[in-house]
C-alpha cells in the first residue's frame, strides 16, 4: 500500500518555539551592555586606524597635503568624533586586558600564574608604553 502525499502540495515540518527577543535586550544587565559597548568600540578602533592611515599618507604627501589635513582634523565634527572614538578605544582596551588573564594560562615552574599578575603585567606594560609615547612627543 502506498502512503506518499497524494498531491504535490507543500511540505510542512513542525519548529520549535522561538520566544522573541526584543532589540533591546543588551540593556538589561550592566555586563551585556558592557558586552555591546564593547563589540561597538570595534567601529571606532577601526576608525581611528583609517585616520592615522590619512595622517600618513598626508605626511607622505608633502607640506601642503598635511596642512590640508590639520585643517580637516581640526573640523568640529572630526574633533567630536575623535573624542568619542578615545573613550571607546580606552573601554576596548580595558575590557580587553580585562579578558586576558581568563584566556591566558602562562604557566611558570609548573604553577599558574595568578590572573592579578598578568593583569597587573598587562597594565604596566601599558603604562610603560604610554609614558614612552608621551616623552616622545612631549620632549
Amino acid at each position: 500500500m502506498d502512503t506518499a502525499p497524494a498531491g504535490p502540495g507543500p511540505v510542512y515540518t513542525a519548529r520549535a518555539y522561538r520566544q522573541p527577543v526584543s532589540r533591546f535586550w543588551w540593556l538589561r544587565r550592566r555586563s551585556y551592555f558592557l558586552f555591546m559597548m564593547r563589540e561597538l568600540s570595534s567601529v571606532f578602533v577601526a576608525w581611528f586606524v583609517v585616520f592615522l592611515l590619512m595622517l600618513v599618507d598626508a605626511v607622505s604627501s608633502g607640506p601642503v597635503a598635511y596642512q590640508e589635513f590639520l585643517d580637516w582634523s581640526a573640523r568640529p565634527w572630526v574633533i567630536a568624533l575623535d573624542v568619542i572614538a578615545s573613550a571607546f578605544v580606552l573601554l576596548h582596551a580595558v575590557t580587553w586586558f580585562n579578558l586576558a588573564p581568563k584566556a591566558m594560562v602562562v604557566r611558570l615552574r609548573g604553577r599558574r600564574v595568578p590572573p592579578r599578575v598578568l593583569l597587573a603585567a598587562h597594565y604596566g606594560l601599558w603604562a610603560a608604553c604610554s609614558a614612552v609615547v608621551a616623552w616622545v612627543i612631549l620632549r
